[in-house]
């Protein structure tokens, strides 16, 4: 499996992939990869998060194989998400994408978003190479409302034929657009967002 372990607050990640496996006191990941990532595209939050303490605390989850306008525009208010890639042999791998509010351009049927530098490991590409298959996480930190995503994401190195907007690329000239199969909405999940540093 991949996971991202990210502190906003102090704007550190660490990236692992491993196996996961259950346990008697609950599930455990036996490491297999382990790395940081720099800190540059991470926007600095403070969190605190209450868990719902009965049903009728629960959220409503809406459904679709579509964006629809409200989802459109929590994508374009973005200035963080999280892209989940697949390879056969390798396994899963998670990953955190951030940027200005509005890096992430979309539409209903498809979404997409420039690449910036990293720590050229290539991880995301190397799996979406193989297989397309990818899933996006979106978080409204204010309200709580989570945007998943699932379909299929491809690398274009000829970025700026890409929906006609040439210029939005950064130095790599490369994008990644994704078009979603099935769109998961879950409403605000109860927490308070101090302010940013």
């Amino acid at each position: 499996m991949g996971l991202v372990v990210i502190d906003f607050a102090t704007r550190r990640r660490v990236r692992i992939n491993g196996i996961l496996a259950a346990t008697s006191g609950g599930l455990a990941v036996d490491v297999e990869q382990a790395y940081g990532n720099c800190p540059q595209y991470i926007h600095s939050r403070h969190l605190a998060v209450s868990v719902p303490s009965s049903a009728e605390d629960s959220v409503e989850t809406l459904r679709s194989n579509q964006l629809h306008q409200r989802d459109i525009e929590l994508v374009h208010a973005a200035d963080t998400f999280f892209l989940g890639t697949t390879h056969p042999e390798s396994g899963n791998d998670a990953s955190h994408r951030g940027g200005p509010a509005s890096f992430v351009h979309a539409a209903p049927d498809h979404l997409w978003w420039p690449d910036y530098p990293g720590n050229n490991m290539f991880n995301s590409f190397g799996n979406l190479a193989i297989d397309p298959t990818a899933a996006l996480l979106f978080v409204d930190f204010r309200s709580g409302e989570t945007l998943q995503l699932s379909g299929t994401a491809t690398v274009r190195w000829d970025a700026g034929s890409v929906g006609g907007e040439v210029g939005k690329d950064p130095p790599t000239g490369r994008r990644v657009v994704f078009a979603p199969q099935q769109v998961i909405t879950i409403e605000s999940v109860q927490h308070s967002l101090a302010a940013a540093d």
